[in-house]
């Protein structure tokens, strides 16, 4: 009988090979990540974004696919497999996972308030790509985003916030501050689909690594912002 957590095409001998792959990418020098080739190709970047767009239509009509979580435990222990990575926030009430209706193995996620590019998040993305093989990187915003509205806050009276979260306020201000040059009611929406598609262009012309695999076809970028309301993504 098949594991019903081994997505297709994907056998356990395949499975063993991408858990002795990770076993010996920890023994390498940090140079050598550059010359590992993705170890499987589950998809496409299209049929990944593809599986996305499936699985958030499942999760919106309250018709979730993944329920059993002990399913394939064991075989996970033997390596990871993620078809795509999500760059999203950290606020609480945004769960790519169950957002996308996907299981365990399935997405690697990179998570901070803003859902915006740090240096850690974007070596992070690039161990997906390079190392684990995914063909998409979704950046994903949500509506009622408090970073975006206390950054929004913060350009409008000019007052830092205090302690670290000001370092929010620098980071997102490049992609949201255009907003504020055509202010309207709508501006919190504007400025999350704003900083969205600000990250994207960071990821699309990130090298060595994101830009190359853009180029050569083997993944891609896309964007969504989640409505808390109704649990559909708005992909761009």
């Amino acid at each position: 009988m098949s594991d019903p957590a081994v997505e297709p095409g994907l056998s356990r001998r395949h499975l063993l090979g991408l858990g002795l792959s990770a076993v010996a990418s920890t023994l390498l020098p940090r140079h050598a990540f550059a010359q590992l080739a993705p170890t499987h190709s589950t998809s496409t970047p299209a049929q990944a974004l593809a599986l996305l767009k499936a699985g958030n239509a499942r999760y919106a009509a309250n018709n979730p696919r993944h329920r059993d979580f002990s399913a394939g435990r064991a075989s996970r222990t033997l390596g990871q497999a993620p078809h795509a990575a999500i760059l999203s926030c950290a606020d609480s009430r945004v769960a790519p996972e169950l957002i996308f209706d996907q299981a365990p193995g399935d997405l690697f996620v990179v998570r901070v308030a803003g859902n915006f590019v740090t240096d850690a998040g974007l070596g992070s993305l690039e161990y997906g790509a390079q190392v684990l093989g995914t063909r998409l990187i979704l950046v994903l915003g949500h509506k009622r985003c408090g970073a975006v509205t206390a950054t929004l806050q913060s350009l409008r009276d000019g007052k830092p916030l205090p302690g670290h979260i000001e370092s929010l306020v620098e980071a997102m201000k490049p992609g949201i501050a255009p907003v504020l040059e055509h202010p309207g009611a709508d501006d919190n929406d504007r400025a999350v689909v704003a900083n969205v598609r600000h990250n994207m262009a960071r990821l699309q012309q990130s090298q060595p690594i994101l830009a190359q695999r853009i180029k050569d076809g083997s993944l891609a970028i896309a964007g969504g912002v989640y409505d808390l309301a109704s649990g559909r993504v708005e992909f761009l």
